[in-house]
């Protein structure tokens, strides 16, 4: 019984069940970014509204960091089996640097959308002393955004947390 005590009121065992931070939709609502198509037609997040997206943002280069979270995006979506239609992936690309074709047929169906570097840093809270281009950013069907993975997640841990996401949401 004491150590029940001591347990519950001094060390406060911790009922988080999931590995992503939960992110205050209302700290960071979500904005109009002013985004383009990649062949320059006006597009925003709120079109894919009705679905869970899964984000990341970085330059035009897509170095190797950038590379592995599209490759993971892919792979979590497709993980998901008869739910992977709930969700779609998409590429903020803060810069003009023109995108290797050979990447863009690799990840196809990623939707790939340019923005301004300065309006998705307004947007998108970070780790201290990181930046928007070290997550993977979750937004719920109904527009919010809700969660941030780690820099460097761990894909399994990160298809824990969808697969608990499809199953207690009716929405997306």
């Amino acid at each position: 019984m004491i150590a029940s005590y001591l347990t519950y009121y001094v060390i406060k065992p911790e009922g988080r069940t999931n590995y992503g931070e939960l992110i205050d939709p209302r700290a960071h609502p979500m904005p109009a970014l002013g985004a383009t198509t990649l062949d320059g037609k006006p597009s925003e997040l709120d079109s894919f509204r009705g679905k869970w997206i899964m984000l990341q943002v970085a330059g035009g280069d897509c170095g190797d960091a950038c590379r592995k979270r599209l490759h993971d995006m892919r792979q979590l979506r497709l993980a998901q089996g008869k739910d992977m239609d709930r969700i779609e992936r998409v590429w903020l690309v803060t810069d003009g640097q023109p995108l290797e074709t050979v990447l863009m047929r690799e990840y196809d169906g990623t939707r790939m959308l340019r923005v301004s570097a300065d309006a998705v840093g307004r947007w998108l809270p970070v780790e201290q002393g990181g930046r928007p281009e070290d997550h993977i950013y979750m937004i719920d069907p109904l527009g919010n955004l809700m969660m941030r993975f780690p820099r460097d997640a761990d894909p399994n841990k990160i298809k824990k947390d969808l697969s608990k996401l499809l199953k207690a949401s009716r929405i997306g």
